[in-house]
């Protein structure tokens, strides 16, 4: 079974935008948090899977950290059924280690193995070593179908 489109845009935009659902639920419908908070973009070397968590196949190059995101249309743009990032997102400078990202990850944690709540390949993948700063472009999607 599937969603409604209008539920769709509805969904994506109360995970990325912390906008309210209206009539879910209950009179003042299916809310947006008081604090809208971050999500946390990861890379990862390999697919992490959908019983994946955010430290599956994680990169893990010297100075490597997960890079967040606000939960506005700052941080998320939604047309449809497709929420993508607003702007680059970079990564810090590698100082050492030698990995290629071939997949990004949204989830919840900052750090530790937090839930990922969507995932997708990087076209093209990214070869890190020493000196470079890795990122995810701005237009980078997910798609809610």
């Amino acid at each position: 079974m599937s969603k409604s489109n209008a539920f769709e845009q509805s969904l994506l935009e109360l995970l990325f935008n912390n906008s309210n659902i209206a009539n879910v639920g209950d009179a003042t419908g299916l809310r947006g948090s008081s604090t809208a908070g971050s999500l946390y973009i990861a890379l990862h070397t390999s697919d992490p899977g959908e019983a994946g968590s955010q430290t599956t196949n994680e990169c893990a190059y010297t100075s490597y950290a997960r890079q967040a995101v606000a939960r506005s249309v700052a941080g998320f743009t939604i047309s449809g059924n497709t929420a993508s990032l607003a702007a680059n997102v970079d990564f810090p400078e590698a100082t050492g280690g030698s990995e290629t990202a071939t997949h990004f990850s949204i989830g919840t944690s900052s750090s530790g193995a937090g839930s990922i709540l969507y995932k997708g390949s990087i076209t093209p993948t990214v070869a890190i070593s020493s000196g470079v700063i890795p990122r995810v472009k701005s237009g980078s999607i997910v798609t809610e179908d």
